[in-house]
C-alpha cells in the first residue's frame, strides 16, 4: 500500500475529504485536479460531483459491514485478565497450564459463547498472547526472604567456614522415570502413533553438589 492509501484513514476522515472535494468542484475546480490531490479514481463518482448540489449526507463513509463480534471490549479483558494472571485450577480445572479447549470452555462458563479451537487461537493472538513452555517455580518461593539470605546469613556462613577452613557446597536432588514423556513425535493424521517400548518401569534419583568458589588456575 501507499501512504496516502485512503484504507488507512478512518471513516470521519474519508467523510470529510469527500465533502471537501465536492466542495471544490462545486466551486468551479476541476474535477481531474481534485482526482490527482487526493489520488482518488472512480471516475463515474467523480463526474457526479456536481449534481450531488448540498446533500452532504449522501457523502458520508458507512462503516465496514460485517458479522458483529461475539465478544466485547469487557469481556475480552477479563479473558485476557484470567488467562495471564490466574492458574487454571483457581477456574476449576485440573490442569496447571492453559491450553485453547480450557479457555474455549471458560468462555462458554463465563459469557455462554461458543467459540472454536481456530477462534479460540486467534483470538489469543490478537491479545497478545502465545503458547510458550513455562518456567517452573516453587509457590513457597519468597523473594524477600531470599534477598535477606543472600545479604545478611550467606555471608556469615562463608566467613564460619573460611575460620574452619570448609568448603561449602550446595546440593540437590533430581528424580527420573522410564516411562516418562515430554515430547511429540509425527505421524498421520488421525492415527495415533505406538511407541514401541518395555512395561518395566524403573526411576533413579540422583544427589549433586555444587561449590560457588571459583578454581584455581592450578587446578584446571
Amino acid at each position: 500500500m501507499r501512504e496516502t492509501d485512503a484504507r488507512r484513514l478512518k471513516h470521519t476522515e474519508l467523510t470529510e475529504l469527500r465533502k471537501r472535494g465536492v466542495s471544490a468542484v462545486q466551486d468551479g475546480q476541476r474535477v481531474t485536479l481534485w482526482q490527482k490531490c487526493l489520488e482518488y479514481k472512480d471516475q463515474p463518482y467523480s463526474v457526479g460531483l456536481p449534481a450531488i448540489g448540498g446533500r452532504m449526507g449522501c457523502l458520508r463513509c458507512p462503516e465496514a459491514c460485517g458479522r458483529p463480534p461475539k465478544l466485547t471490549a469487557k469481556m475480552l479483558a477479563w479473558i485476557y485478565d484470567t488467562v495471564t494472571t490466574k492458574d487454571p485450577r483457581q477456574m476449576k480445572f485440573p490442569f496447571a497450564l492453559w491450553t485453547s479447549s480450557m479457555v474455549a470452555e471458560l468462555v462458554w462458563r463465563q459469557f455462554h459463547i461458543r467459540l472454536s479451537k481456530a477462534s479460540i487461537c486467534r483470538l489469543l493472538n490478537q491479545l497478545g498472547l502465545s503458547p510458550q513452555k513455562p518456567l517452573w517455580r516453587a509457590f513457597q518461593k519468597d523473594p524477600e526472604l531470599v534477598e535477606k539470605w543472600v545479604k545478611e546469613e550467606y555471608p556469615q556462613i562463608i566467613a564460619l567456614a573460611r575460620k574452619q577452613k570448609a568448603d561449602i557446597f550446595f546440593g540437590d536432588e533430581a528424580g527420573m522415570r522410564s516411562d516418562f514423556h515430554s515430547g511429540k513425535t509425527w505421524a498421520v493424521r488421525g492415527k495415533t502413533p505406538i511407541i514401541s517400548t518395555t512395561g518395566a518401569r524403573f526411576g533413579c534419583n540422583m544427589i549433586s553438589a555444587i561449590s560457588p568458589e571459583v578454581p584455581c588456575d592450578s587446578c584446571l
